[in-house]
């Protein structure tokens, strides 16, 4: 277990959502926190409220489906504030089409926003926490992430894939003491992409994502002599619940 105050976190999709309620999470617990987020205007807004609650915060807008964007984003979180005790990789998208739909181009957004981007992300900050004798490295996963879902033609491929990136550094992670882990809500949440997606049922039985962030606080404070190689599912009871993949 690693102390949080003080210490860095880079987010993605931080504007609203999972991402927003682990950054304040994140910023209620003393750490520094650089946000991520396509909506430049919702990202301005919580950085807003974040550094009027004391905390100490940079608002990144950046497309993460573009290569190049992603990169720079990255090097601007790495330049401001050095190495990070944690990476959250949490944004994504999810448009249901059908094979018959969907395009190469609808395809590849999809997919590089979610593997694409973890990727750059994670070589970005590999050495840095190599250098700083660890860290810890989260990719949000999800039911598609283990199971199929019919339309969910680049959803589902790009979230086995991240599992499989997970279970790859996890092994490369362990002697550099970088903890690696997929975290799923462990309860449907009441985000904005769930709003689009969800049937009526979920809906009924959603929580507010805030209830599942204690186990995000826990997991920044590993390394690999904890938790790592593990899919998370994160309780709306604030408990959670460790699978080791590997």
């Amino acid at each position: 277990m690693n102390s949080l105050p003080g210490q860095t976190a880079i987010i993605t999709g931080a504007a609203q959502g999972l991402g927003y309620a682990i950054a304040k999470a994140y910023v209620n617990e003393g750490m520094r926190v650089a946000m991520m987020d396509i909506r430049g205007d919702l990202l301005a807004q919580a950085a807003g409220e974040f550094t009027r609650m004391g905390g100490d915060v940079l608002p990144i807008t950046v497309d993460l489906s573009d290569a190049a964007g992603t990169q720079s984003a990255i090097d601007a979180a790495l330049a401001h504030y050095g190495a990070p005790r944690a990476l959250i990789h949490n944004a994504a998208l999810l448009i249901t089409r059908s094979m018959l739909e969907i395009t190469l181009e609808q395809w590849q957004k999809e997919i590089n926003i979610i593997l694409q981007a973890a990727f750059i992300l994670s070589k970005a900050v590999w050495q840095p926490m190599i250098d700083a004798g660890g860290g810890s490295i989260v990719y949000l996963s999800s039911g598609s992430g283990y199971k199929g879902f019919i339309e969910e033609v680049a959803y589902n491929p790009g979230k086995h894939g991240i599992e499989g990136l997970m279970k790859c550094l996890a092994l490369e992670g362990a002697p550099f003491n970088i903890a690696v882990n997929c975290a799923t809500p462990g309860a449907p949440i009441n985000t904005p992409m769930s709003d689009s997606n969800y049937t009526e049922e979920q809906k009924r039985h959603w929580v507010d994502p805030a209830l599942l962030t204690p186990a995000f606080v826990h997991l920044a404070s590993q390394d690999a002599s904890g938790l790592t190689g593990h899919r998370v599912a994160a309780r709306a009871s604030g408990s959670w619940d460790a699978i080791d993949l590997l």
